[in-house]
C-alpha cells in the first residue's frame, strides 16, 4: 500500500467510525517516515513526487541494506539499485522471494500487483557495453508502472543497424538512449523521432571518454532539439523522469 492509499484508508475509517480520531492523529504521526538509526524512511514520498522510495545501496553496508529492505515490505514493493551480488546474497537470505537482476544490479520485490500505465518506453543502446545501463533503465521502469523494452547495439559506428529498428523506436511514448564514447546517439535519434528523448551519458570508452565525461558533454551540446541529459551511468534517473512522462 502506497502512502495515498494508506492516508485514504485511515480517513475512511475515522469517516466510518472504525477509528477514532486520537487513533488516527497517532497513526498520521508515524507516517511522514520511519526512524532506523542509520536512515530515515520517507513513506511519503510517492504521496509528494508519484514516484515510491527506492534504496540507493552503493555506499550503504549489507546490513543497512537488508535492514531498509525488510522495512519496506510492509508498505509495498521494493526497488534497490546498486546492489552487490553480496548485498543480493545477504537479503535474499531473510528474503528468499527478493530477485536479483545481476546485470542491472537492482534488487526487486513485488508485494502488491504492478499496474501498468499505458504506453511503451523504448530504451536504446549505442552498444552491448552499455546494456549494465539500460538494465537498470527498464527494471526501474517497471517497478515504477512502465513497460521499458531495450533495444540493443544500435550505435552511430553502424548507423544501419539503427535504421532498422527506427519503427519500433517510432512506436514508443518515451525514448531513453544510452551511449558512451562520444555519445553521439542520442543527437541521431533526436533528429529522427518526435517522441521526448532522455539522453543516459555511459562510463564506456577509451582514455580521453574520460569515465563518460565526452559523452555527457556530448549530448549537452546535442544540435537536435528536445533532447534532455542525465548525470553518467544514472539509468535509474532516466527511467524515473521517462515514467513520469509516461505517466501523465
Amino acid at each position: 500500500m502506497d502512502s495515498r492509499q494508506a492516508i485514504e484508508d485511515l480517513l475512511y475509517q475515522v469517516q466510518s467510525g472504525r477509528m477514532d480520531v486520537t487513533r488516527a492523529t497517532d497513526v498520521l504521526r508515524d507516517l511522514p517516515f520511519i526512524e532506523l538509526g542509520h536512515t530515515k524512511l520517507d513513506l511519503h514520498r510517492s504521496l509528494r513526487t508519484g514516484l515510491p522510495e527506492v534504496i540507493y545501496a552503493a555506499g550503504k553496508t549489507s546490513e543497512q541494506v537488508c535492514d531498509i529492505f525488510l522495512r519496506m515490505q510492509a508498505r509495498g514493493n521494493v526497488l534497490a539499485t546498486r546492489v552487490s551480488p553480496e548485498m543480493a546474497q545477504r537479503v535474499q537470505a531473510v528474503c528468499p522471494d527478493a530477485r536479483y537482476h545481476e546485470l542491472g544490479r537492482t534488487l526487486t520485490w513485488v508485494k502488491n500487483e504492478i499496474a501498468f500505465r499505458d504506453g511503451r518506453i523504448a530504451i536504446v543502446t549505442a552498444g552491448t557495453s552499455d546494456l549494465a545501463v539500460a538494465e537498470e533503465a527498464r527494471v526501474t521502469c517497471r517497478m515504477m508502472g512502465s513497460h521499458g523494452e531495450i533495444i540493443s547495439d544500435v550505435g552511430v559506428a553502424g548507423v544501419h543497424r539503427l535504421f532498422d529498428k527506427l519503427d519500433q523506436i517510432r512506436r514508443a511514448r518515451v525514448i531513453i538512449v544510452v551511449a558512451g564514447m562520444e555519445g553521439a546517439l542520442a543527437s541521431v535519434i533526436g533528429g529522427l523521432v518526435h517522441q521526448p528523448i532522455i539522453a543516459v551519458p555511459t562510463s564506456i570508452g577509451y582514455g580521453a571518454n574520460f569515465g563518460g565525461l565526452s559523452a555527457l558533454l556530448g549530448m549537452l551540446t546535442s544540435c537536435a532539439g528536445g533532447v534532455t541529459v542525465v548525470n553518467i551511468d544514472n539509468g535509474f534517473g532516466a527511467a524515473c523522469a521517462a515514467c513520469k512522462i509516461n505517466n501523465l
